[in-house]
């Protein structure tokens, strides 16, 4: 699905089947510069949930990636329905914010689910309940990372 955004941007969502080769080598290679490179984490971001996950991304009028993520099924990375490999590229300018947004809309419409999860990093917690999400655990850490575990429940908005 292609949806153009009031902003002049597009808002890409794709199952992992329907991802092109260069689709799929673009996001991958984001998550690596991010996750593993800037981030100084090695862990194991292939992880077999891409294959059963919706591919969210949010693309300029250049079709440069601004923001992206991915909505796993229930049972996949967690138990419930989850939202994670939230990207940016950009800092401070609500790209992150949109696609959280629109992974959300995703996660009901696709999975039909009331309740979401994430394990957010623990600086991005205030965007997170921005958007919606509710903290639901201590600070515990993952990869070497602070994280926190948070809700979305739809039935509270």
């Amino acid at each position: 699905m292609l949806k153009k955004l009031d902003n002049g941007f597009s808002l890409h969502l794709k199952r992992f089947n329907e991802l092109s080769l260069d689709e799929l080598y673009s996001l991958l290679k984001l998550r690596s510069a991010v996750f593993v490179v800037e981030q100084n984490c090695v862990y194991q971001d292939l992880d077999d949930d891409d294959q059963r996950a919706l591919h969210l991304w949010i693309t300029d009028a250049q079709n440069n990636i601004k923001a992206m993520a991915r909505v796993c099924a229930a049972g996949t990375h967690m138990s419930r329905v989850s939202v994670g490999r939230v990207i940016s590229t950009e800092r401070r300018k609500g790209y992150g914010q949109m696609i959280v947004r629109a992974a959300v809309e995703a996660a009901v419409s696709e999975f039909k689910v009331e309740e979401i999860e994430i394990e957010a990093q623990e600086y991005t917690m205030k965007m997170y309940e921005k958007v919606g999400f509710r903290k639901t655990s201590e600070v515990f850490m993952l990869d070497g990372i602070p994280h926190i575990k948070m809700t979305y429940n739809l039935n509270s908005k």
